[in-house]
């Protein structure tokens, strides 16, 4: 199933009241999990690859765990905030449960703090296990994603949603393995962090005109549809540029050697195709109103080939 069908089978259920079980799964996003899922396997399997570190199952789950609950806390804080201002009223295809008054505010706000608490709580499992480390560096995301709604009026939201949920997560995992930091990870989840942007910037592209009546300046707001358009298209196909570079240009400066990516991460162009498509989408439309969730459900791919050629590296 295509996500335009999905999208349009959402709205034909937009009216219908689920059970509690599936409002609370609404209200998580659960089609935003490979923004996260993605940066921690680059992390992981970096580690396994690049650092030579053992592979660890039950710390790959709970840092999975971990980082799905810290991601849903955000999103749920995010909605509530939005929603509080005004700006989130009319229930789209990707909205949360709040909007559509699935779940009151109240609820979201005791749902983002548990998600935040079951977060916290595999951060400590963690650090039990493999030292501080990795606390230190989830902690540094939290400040982020707690003042995203104010960084998201002032234009900054872009930048904090590519270090907290591309660069950060990675060498949170990468950490998580080895019992250090590195910069290795942080500088190979930033092609993958651009396609988190993409999605950050497809929302707020159609929510412009919403945004700027209340008093919110996003990057969107400000480049207008036009420029908006264009800032799409960088980051889509930046994604791949900036691939090329981290493989080819460590391996020309001896002092960057060690964060080349693996010739075999050139996987990743095999999807060119979707990217694409979705380009086509977003030039075809005045404003896309899917386009944040074809770009998500995008980002598996572009990750999954991103993780299989780390994988490679191994024996190639």
């Amino acid at each position: 199933m295509t996500v335009m069908e999905t999208a349009r089978m959402n709205e034909v259920r937009m009216s219908e009241r689920p059970g509690l079980a599936m409002r609370l799964w609404v209200a998580c996003r659960p089609w935003s999990a490979p923004i996260s899922t993605v940066p921690v396997l680059l992390g992981a399997i970096g580690a396994v690859v690049a650092a030579g570190a053992p592979m660890r199952w039950g710390r790959l789950v709970l840092t999975l765990v971990g980082t799905w609950m810290a991601h849903a806390s955000a999103n749920l804080w995010s909605d509530l905030s939005d929603y509080r201002r005004g700006l989130d009223r009319v229930a789209l295809p990707v909205s949360g449960a709040l909007v559509r008054g699935w779940l009151t505010e109240s609820q979201t706000f005791a749902l983002a703090v548990m998600t935040l608490a079951l977060a916290g709580i595999c951060g400590l499992a963690l650090a039990a296990a493999a030292g501080p480390v990795p606390l230190w560096i989830t902690a540094a995301g939290i400040p982020l994603a707690l003042a995203y709604p104010w960084l998201k009026r002032i234009a900054a939201g872009d930048v904090a949603v590519f270090a907290a949920f591309g660069p950060i997560i990675s060498a949170g995992a990468w950490s998580v393995f080895t019992g250090r930091f590195s910069w290795v990870p942080v500088v190979w989840a930033a092609p993958f962090g651009l396609l988190v942007i993409a999605v950050l910037h497809a929302n707020n592209w159609r929510d412009e005109d919403s945004d700027r009546a209340r008093g919110v300046r996003t990057v969107a707001g400000v480049l207008g549809p036009d420029g908006s358009r264009r800032y799409f298209g960088v980051l889509l196909f930046g994604a791949f540029v900036l691939t090329a570079l981290l493989i080819l240009v460590p391996r020309w400066v001896p002092s960057f050697r060690a964060a080349a990516l693996p010739w075999t991460a050139g996987l990743v162009f095999a999807v060119i195709p979707k990217a694409a498509a979705i380009w086509r989408h977003a030039r075809s439309a005045p404003r896309p109103t899917t386009l944040d969730g074809e770009t998500a459900a995008f980002m598996l791919p572009f990750g999954a080939m991103n993780v299989l050629g780390l994988l490679l590296a191994v024996w190639f």
